[in-house]
């Protein structure tokens, strides 16, 4: 008897149509400020298949608003060369193919252009021209400045505009890791390699006004996973962990290291420089997991939210856990990026393999420490949220917006929150012509 895998069972299961749909019917009023697209990226095999959650073909969902209506949806693949024609990863002679990837994992908009992102590639320009919404445009390497592969979760400074991101691999004889930064025009200024010991899964990293902030964590490349065609990484202890602090004014300067706790984290939240009489200080929030793949004998390893404190003066970190909520996708109000946001929103929502979970979404008051939730009842899962602002105060009042799967009818809806009112009945609930399988992340993107 053949067993489904988890991660392609239920609503993890790969939807196989590419659908265009107009004048979706909505429960609710969608705010009238909206103007357009939300749209989210999450791995959907082409051939309903794949070794791990992580490495299917990217599909693009997305919901066009305007005036008040839900004008259309779109779903697309991402036409990446593997996509096309099944392009490895490595040619024969052992090179890196860089236009090679699923682009599965998340949709950013930098200095006029659209990307969907995996760490392991370049990034695929993505149309959203009238007629040509969603539809792939090609691989992206910032006029050939762009040699080494684009996080998933790249940065964009309020500040500055600039786009802080890195890039991490080991074929033949590359760096392990690579920083870049692109200016508010998209051009790519920095390119700078980091001497690391070994070749570790980065996902993610941080930003604050004054710092990039790297995690050097125990998930480790594994040969013999890789050989396996499955996720080619493992949990090691004996790598250790650690935080590697760079300052932004001197990018090609020292990486001061600052060992912590072994753990793994696949998303930031925020982070943001503190500094008074006492020293100086980086805050960061995360959600922690106390190990990943493979690291079961070590016990648990649900996700929370966690604050670590960079002492800067003393040399030394502060690990803090703040909460016992499992869960995952954090997202503050982007235009507070790296400065200090007062509210966190993070999703409580299935795994592969997890079963079903009550789901919600939870807003963090990361200043008091209080909680809200809005419980979407039974069988009913979110996706990650984000956060949409309804006027130009950055931390001010918004919506969050987030597909929900309802297993009973096997539907998905958009669904728009008010972020200040979090517990309230949803603000609309926009009913889609097809289910959205869960994925990865996604974002508003805004006609202004």
């Amino acid at each position: 008897m053949t067993t489904t895998p988890a991660h392609l069972a239920g609503n993890f299961a790969p939807v196989t149509e590419e659908l265009t749909a107009h004048d979706l019917h909505v429960t609710g009023a969608i705010p009238p400020e909206l103007s357009g697209w939300y749209v989210r990226n999450g791995p959907n095999p082409q051939e309903a298949a794949s070794g791990h959650w992580f490495l299917g073909d990217g599909m693009v969902h997305g919901v066009r608003l305007e005036g008040g209506r839900a004008t259309s949806y779109r779903n697309r693949w991402v036409r990446t060369s593997t996509f096309t024609h099944g392009a490895p990863g490595l040619r024969e002679d052992g090179t890196r193919d860089l236009a090679a990837g699923v682009a599965n994992t998340h949709v950013v908009r930098h200095a006029g252009r659209t990307l969907a992102l995996v760490e392991s590639s370049f990034p695929y320009e993505l149309d959203l021209r009238e007629g040509r919404e969603l539809e792939t445009v090609g691989p992206y390497d910032f006029g050939g400045r762009l040699t080494r592969p684009m996080t998933a979760h790249p940065k964009t400074c309020p500040d500055t505009g600039e786009l802080h991101f890195f890039g991490y691999g080991g074929a033949s004889g590359d760096p392990f890791l690579t920083y870049h930064r692109a200016d508010a025009d998209g051009e790519l200024t920095i390119n700078r390699t980091i001497d690391v010991p070994a070749l570790t899964m980065m996902h993610d990293f941080h930003l604050t006004a004054g710092h990039v902030v790297f995690m050097d964590l125990p998930v480790v490349f594994d040969e013999d996973r890789a050989r396996g065609g499955g996720m080619p990484f493992a949990w090691d202890a004996g790598h250790g962990a650690r935080l590697g602090v760079l300052r932004r004014d001197d990018p090609h300067g020292e990486v001061r290291w600052l060992p912590i706790e072994p753990c793994y984290v696949f998303h930031a939240l925020n982070a943001h420089d503190e500094s008074d009489a006492d020293g100086e200080r980086i805050v960061l929030h995360v959600i922690r997991y106390p190990h990943l793949f493979g690291g079961e004998k070590h016990g648990s390893a649900l996700p929370a939210l966690w604050r670590w404190t960079i002492d800067l003066t003393r040399g030394k970190v502060v690990e803090e856990q703040l909460d016992d909520q499992p869960c995952e996708f954090p997202r503050i109000d982007d235009r507070l990026a790296g400065h200090a946001a007062r509210y966190g929103h993070v999703a409580v929502a299935e795994s592969p393999g997890s079963g079903p979970v009550p789901g919600e979404l939870v807003r963090y008051d990361l200043r008091t420490g209080s909680t809200t939730r809005h419980v979407f009842g039974p069988g009913r899962t979110p996706a990650e949220a984000a956060f949409v602002p309804a006027d130009d105060t950055p931390g001010g009042p918004g919506w969050l917006l987030t597909y929900v799967h309802d297993a009973a009818t096997d539907t998905s809806d958009l669904v728009i929150l008010d972020a200040d009112d979090l517990a309230a009945p949803p603000v609309a609930s926009i009913h889609l012509p097809q289910r959205v399988p869960y994925g990865f992340h996604g974002n508003w993107l805004a006609d202004r």
